[in-house]
Formats: C-alpha cells, sequence, structure tokens
C-alpha cells in the first residue's frame, strides 16, 4: 500500500496537466461542431475531396462525421496517440525508474515480495490512466452535452471516449513489459514515443494501402468508431486480441521481474 501510495504522489502533476490538457482541448475541438454542422453540404464537399484512404486513416466518415460522435472521434485519433504515449510513459517509467535511479536494490531489501512491489506498482499505473481519462471524460461529455443541438446518446458517446483508455491499457501493459525486460532505460520518453508512434505509423499506412492485416497489430485501428455508433459496442474479436496480450504482457512482466537479478547501486 505504500508503495501505491507513493507511486500515486509522485505522478500526481503529472497526471493532473495530461487530464487538464487532453480535456481542454476536447473542449476547444468541440467548440468547432456549430461552425462545422452550420453549413454542411459546403463542409462535406470540402472533406469529399479528401482521399477515401486518408479519411479512413484519419477515421473521417462522411456518414457520422457531422454528428457529434463521429466529430469527436476525429479528435480521438490524436488524443488516443498522446493518451498512448503518457500510458507506455507510465508504464516504462514506473518500474525502470527503480533502477535508473539507483534504489532498486534498497527497495527489494524491504519486507516486501517482488509480486507486490509490482502489483502496487501496476495497480497505481492504472490508477493514474483511469484519473486521467475519468477526467477527460467527463469534461468531454459535458461540453458535448451543451454544445450538441440534437438528440444525444450518452452511451454511443462514453464508448466512444473510452476509446481511449482501452488504447492506454494496451500501452501500460507493453511499457510494463518493456521495462522489465530491457535491462537499464535512462529515459521513459525515449522509449515509448519511439513505441507509440511506429504503431501509430503502422496503423495509418496499413489502412491507407487498405492493408487489412493491420487492424489486428496497432490498437489505434482496434476500435472503429463507425462501427461503434452503429451497434452501441466494441467489436469483440478486437477486445479479445486486446485481453490477450494485456494477459500474456503482464504475466511475462511478473515472471521475469520476480527471477530477473538486480545489480546493487554503486
Amino acid at each position: 500500500m505504500n508503495i501505491f501510495l507513493r507511486e500515486l504522489r509522485a505522478y500526481r502533476k503529472s497526471v493532473l496537466i495530461w487530464a487538464l490538457s487532453l480535456s481542454l482541448l476536447s473542449v476547444i475541438f468541440l467548440m468547432l461542431f456549430p461552425a462545422f454542422t452550420k453549413d454542411t453540404l459546403a463542409s462535406q464537399k470540402v472533406i469529399e475531396h479528401f482521399p477515401l484512404a486518408i479519411r479512413q486513416a484519419l477515421d473521417i466518415s462522411l456518414q457520422y462525421f457531422f454528428t457529434i460522435y463521429g466529430f469527436f472521434a476525429y479528435l480521438l485519433t490524436f488524443v488516443g496517440l498522446a493518451g498512448a504515449v503518457q500510458a507506455m510513459n507510465i508504464g516504462v517509467g514506473i518500474i525502470s525508474k527503480e533502477v535508473s535511479g539507483k534504489t532498486a536494490d534498497f527497495l527489494l531489501t524491504k519486507p516486501v515480495s517482488r509480486a507486490a512491489v509490482i502489483t502496487s506498482k501496476l495497480l497505481a499505473a492504472f490508477g493514474l490512466i483511469l484519473i486521467t481519462n475519468i477526467v477527460f471524460s467527463l469534461v468531454s461529455l459535458v461540453a458535448a452535452n451543451i454544445i450538441s443541438t440534437t438528440k444525444f446518446d450518452n452511451n454511443i458517446f462514453a464508448l466512444t471516449s473510452a476509446t481511449m483508455f482501452l488504447i492506454q491499457i494496451f500501452f501500460l501493459a507493453l511499457g510494463i513489459l518493456t521495462s522489465v525486460i530491457i535491462p537499464k532505460i535512462k529515459s521513459a520518453i525515449s522509449v515509448s514515443l519511439p513505441v507509440v508512434f511506429s504503431f501509430f505509423i503502422i496503423g495509418t499506412l496499413g489502412v491507407i494501402l487498405g492493408n487489412d492485416i493491420v487492424k489486428y497489430v496497432s490498437p489505434f485501428k482496434f476500435f472503429d468508431t463507425n462501427y461503434i455508433i452503429s451497434h452501441k459496442s466494441y467489436d469483440p474479436k478486437y477486445l479479445m486480441i486486446e485481453a490477450v496480450f494485456i494477459v500474456v504482457a503482464i504475466a511475462i512482466s511478473y515472471i521475469v521481474y520476480t527471477k530477473k537479478d538486480v545489480k546493487a547501486a554503486v
């Protein structure tokens, strides 16, 4: 419990900045919605000039873009990218900082098992991501209700908003796994940025090139907004893929962390 609370305190300022920044971005973007829907036909003609592959890569659907859900989904294309960086940065840093800060051997001499250490850190990381998403989702939901002039379905909007959380959980698990496998990571951001952007580029290029395989590889393509809006749910096969990856990544992380050698600080 002490490790859990210590990590929450250590990351509180960072999480506050992330949550407020993403929420502010959402509010500012949603405020543009009335301008786009004021003359829908004119705006639609402009978007129709975009190549179909580009529209699909950016999650722009002519069918739903001029609804509050589709408009918000376009924002999530980029907010999800930022959220993924935050999640993986926490996942990598919350474990590796003990090594880079030369406190790992001190921490592991305490009367607490390695399994308890990684569990506390994992729960703290999950809590930090959850706090970010609660703030972001609530602010976005309130703003959307105020701005939308048509019948509003809170459930569809909440499902759409929660896609960022699902993407973040994927990268959080990947970050934890990376931190226990790589012996010494000097900077979490130096690992998280290239990994996250690689997944994003793979997903985007795959859609542009018409390669459906990337939908099973890049978490950014697991949750199709058109599917969510029309079915009011997520595609179960992608939820299963993510769940399997997270379980496997966390299981391997536990095994490696509980057995790895930790060098004493010098």
